[in-house]
């Protein structure tokens, strides 16, 4: 297999032609005299034929040196413009950024804020996959992803935008006709929805003021892939649910849901800018988490939300 051109000595080579000297070209490239002395060298042995002519006092091209120079001069040339483009490309923001998110989060949270971002990278475009299932973004070549979960060690590199509470709710006619429960084991008397893609299990881990913990495993009528999915059977009232912060949020204050079992608290997560590497990010995937990170780690879904209701009792599981 033919060996690839030797590219260093061929710049190197057009430096010289162009300064006129190995000490200048060395100066203009920072690099040594003799590094610049030894690429020439090893170009000529190389090619079978002297470039220049050396005296003590001057340096002069050979008349195979002029032949080679114009062409050893254009792919100098046409290297510092691929470098000075591909660092432009890379410092400013443009191109494609494909980014997964939540299923209900983006098109929630997400979505509305992407007008103001393209107006403000109108050199950036975004390929937007909403799913509930976790994305393999060095797998499927996603650039970033937002993600809200209780993050393990991985060797992606995640950046925390704002923690994530959850919240065990019903409706209000719900804990009229069938009681607000007082600890979680009650819930077992009740309608729970739960979700089908969570790798494990559906189990709600409680922690208590006072550190007692508690855990429960939901039962109801439902089971599904999102949080949208659930929120009309629990709005109608007729059954419980636990919900993140993000969808929570709107209800609760509306009182269409009221937060329940206030003493106790589910695991926090978080809302995080994932990447697959911090190294060498591209412009605008930077510019994409610096906006993200701007305009949601103060959003409207981490107000503050008082748990409402006195209990009613409890009564039996209905159907």
């Amino acid at each position: 297999m033919m060996k690839l051109p030797d590219f260093e000595g061929l710049a190197m080579f057009a430096k010289v032609a162009e300064e006129g000297s190995f000490a200048g070209a060395a100066t203009a490239m920072g690099v040594s005299v003799a590094t610049v002395s030894r690429a020439v060298t090893r170009l000529e042995e190389r090619l079978g034929g002297r470039l220049f002519n050396r005296t003590s006092r001057r340096l002069a091209l050979t008349d195979y040196g002029h032949s080679l120079a114009e062409r050893a001069a254009k792919i100098y040339a046409d290297a510092e413009e691929a470098e000075d483009f591909a660092r432009e490309t890379s410092s400013r923001p443009r191109g494609l950024v494909k980014l997964a998110a939540p299923l209900s989060f983006g098109a929630r949270w997400v979505a509305p804020l992407l007008p103001e971002f393209f107006r403000t990278y109108p050199d950036i475009s975004v390929d937007l996959h909403l799913t509930d299932s976790h994305a393999d973004l060095i797998g499927e070549g996603f650039d970033a992803a937002l993600r809200v979960a209780i993050l393990e060690d991985s060797s992606l590199v995640a950046r925390l935008i704002a923690p994530v509470r959850r919240f065990v709710v019903a409706s209000p006619t719900y804990l009229s006709r069938y009681g607000r429960p007082q600890h979680p084991h009650d819930l077992g008397a009740h309608q729970c929805l739960t979700y089908v893609n969570r790798s494990k299990r559906d189990v709600w881990r409680f922690t208590h003021a006072n550190g007692e913990e508690c855990m429960v495993t939901p039962t109801g009528m439902l089971r599904t892939t999102s949080v949208e999915a659930q929120l009309p059977t629990v709005l109608a009232g007729l059954a419980i649910t636990e919900l993140p912060e993000f969808a929570a949020a709107p209800y609760l204050r509306d009182k269409q849901l009221e937060s329940i079992l206030p003493d106790w608290r589910l695991p926090e997560g978080g809302l995080y800018f994932v990447t697959p590497t911090a190294r060498a990010r591209p412009a605008k995937v930077s510019a994409l988490a610096d906006f993200f990170i701007a305009k949601l780690t103060s959003a409207e879904w981490r107000a503050e939300i008082a748990p409402s209701g006195k209990s009613t009792g409890r009564r039996g599981k209905h159907a």
